[in-house]
């Protein structure tokens, strides 16, 4: 198994940013979330005309990997054809809490370059059920 580089997530999720659907917007936005058995599941943001539809590139990821049968993650890139580093949202930031804090969130840019993060830097407060998560 090829081992996953930072850099190599990174750029999987600006190869899969082309794939997004933005025509409101014109702010596509691509993710790539390795999980813990090496497999990488990309997504990018679709819009909707009625916004409270549209879903995150990051959140489209984690769904399909949840979809695949994953529940444990490493890592997740998020990059946009920005200048500056594409953060999460806070919608994003509590669903990647819910598979943990310790994943590894590099935000990139259009170049590639990212500064990294964990889910529980990005959130330290994340809302939880007082009951065990199903995992």
């Amino acid at each position: 198994m090829t081992r996953v580089t930072p850099a190599k997530l990174v750029n999987m999720a600006l190869e899969a940013r082309k794939h997004a659907y933005a025509p409101y917007s014109g702010f596509k936005v691509g993710a790539a979330l390795l999980a813990a058995d090496g497999e990488v599941f990309t997504g990018c943001n679709v819009e909707n005309a009625s916004y409270g539809l549209s879903m995150c590139a990051e959140r489209v990821a984690l769904f399909n990997a949840v979809a695949q049968g994953r529940r444990s993650f490493i890592a997740l890139a998020v990059a946009a054809d920005t200048e500056d580093y594409c953060s999460p949202c806070g919608a994003c930031r509590q669903v990647l809490a819910e598979f943990g804090g310790d994943i590894a969130v590099y935000m990139a840019n259009k170049d590639g370059a990212f500064r990294a993060a964990t889910a529980v830097e990005l959130l330290p407060a994340a809302f939880a059920l007082n009951y065990p998560q199903v995992r």
